[in-house]
C-alpha cells in the first residue's frame, strides 16, 4: 500500500519533524521458518508469529531538512506517527538516502515492538 501525505517523526523526547507530500510504503511480514524434510513430501512451516513492518519514506526537502533528519537518525531513538492507524509507533531507521543535488530521499524505517 503506498499513499502520499502528511508524515511526522521525532527522536527522543523531541518535536515531531512533518513530511508533505511524502510518499509512504509499508511492507509487514510475519516470521516463518521453514523445514525442508528430507525424503518426505513437502515443507514443514511453523508461523512464529512475529511480525516485522518495514515503512519506506520518499520525497523531496531542503539541505535543513535533511539536517534535522540526520540529526533524528544519529539520535538511537525514533517515533513514527502511522499515516494510516495514527498510531505513535517506535521505529529504528535502517537506512537514510538523500541526493542533495534535487532534495530526494528515501529513508527505511523498521518498528521497534516494545
Amino acid at each position: 500500500m503506498a499513499q502520499a501525505g502528511t508524515v511526522f517523526i521525532r527522536g527522543f523526547e523531541g518535536d515531531w519533524l512533518q513530511f508533505v507530500d511524502c510518499k509512504i510504503t509499508v511492507d509487514i511480514r510475519r516470521r516463518i521458518t521453514r523445514e525442508v524434510k528430507r525424503g518426505g513430501e513437502g515443507d514443514d512451516l511453523q508461523d512464529e508469529g512475529a511480525e516485522s513492518a518495514v515503512y519506506t519514506l520518499e520525497g523531496n526537502i531542503g539541505v535543513s531538512g535533511y539536517r534535522e533528519v540526520l540529526a533524528i537518525f544519529r539520535s538511537g531513538e525514533v517515533w513514527l506517527l502511522d499515516p494510516f492507524t495514527q498510531d505513535e509507533i517506535k521505529v529504528a531507521f535502517q537506512s537514510l538516502h538523500y541526493e542533495g543535488d534535487n532534495g530526494t530521499y528515501s529513508f527505511e524505517l523498521i518498528e521497534d515492538v516494545i
